[in-house]
């Protein structure tokens, strides 16, 4: 699955770049664009990650009772991150229409948005060795998401279109003011939604591995 999403990753990333190119656009303002979104981040993320796990599992997970601490804290943050990835996608983002140029490859964006988080959520149910995290975990997770919407909002004023030639941009449409007449008072209501969905996701995520884990 580490594999897959990298082939998806790369896949999308060579085509933006691709289009950047033919289009005259700026290159790096693309790239930078293209790992500011959270499915792209999220996704990076867990194929790192699941390689850790699967590198960890067969060299040292047969003589072990759970998984190490720091690694059981990344597969849950993951975890979490992408089944809210998926969740947003699907009920918010998927028929949204977006510029034109900007369009994605149809196998590579049903992967990110769907197939992976659909393995992390099995993953969650059926992953062995798992260890038994404290409540307190849940704080963790919730950094990443923190930090990248703080991130967004800072640097979307800052940033030039390539596509559209706005002189802002946000990678999603609720995390952009000018979308909303209230600017960012609209903002903030979805950011709020959201990180009370990371925060119950991450509840849930926690208290399954509670049930299924193993008490150190």
């Amino acid at each position: 699955m580490a594999a897959v999403i990298a082939t998806a990753i790369v896949a999308q990333l060579s085509l933006s770049v691709g289009r950047a190119i033919e289009n005259g656009n700026d290159v790096p303002t693309v790239i930078a664009n293209f790992f500011s979104f959270f499915t792209i981040l999220s996704n990076a993320s867990s194929a790192v990650i699941l390689v850790w796990a699967a590198l960890w599992y067969f060299t040292r997970g047969t003589r072990a009772r759970s998984e190490p601490r720091g690694l059981a804290i990344a597969l849950a943050s993951i975890t979490t991150y992408m089944i809210v990835t998926g969740l947003v996608y699907n009920i918010l983002l998927r028929n949204i229409e977006l510029p034109q140029g900007s369009e994605p490859i149809p196998w590579s964006n049903e992967t990110l948005h769907v197939v992976a988080p659909v393995f992390l959520l099995l993953d969650l149910f059926l992953g062995p060795l798992r260890r038994r995290l404290n409540w307190n975990a849940v704080v963790a997770i919730a950094v990443f998401p923190i930090v990248w919407a703080v991130y967004t909002l800072v640097r979307g004023p800052l940033v030039t279109s390539p596509i559209t030639g706005n002189p802002y941009w946000y990678p999603y449409p609720f995390m952009d003011p000018n979308n909303f007449a209230n600017g960012y008072l609209g903002v903030s209501v979805y950011v709020v939604a959201i990180a009370i969905a990371i925060i119950a996701v991450g509840l849930l995520v926690v208290w399954i591995g509670r049930r299924r884990g193993t008490r150190l």
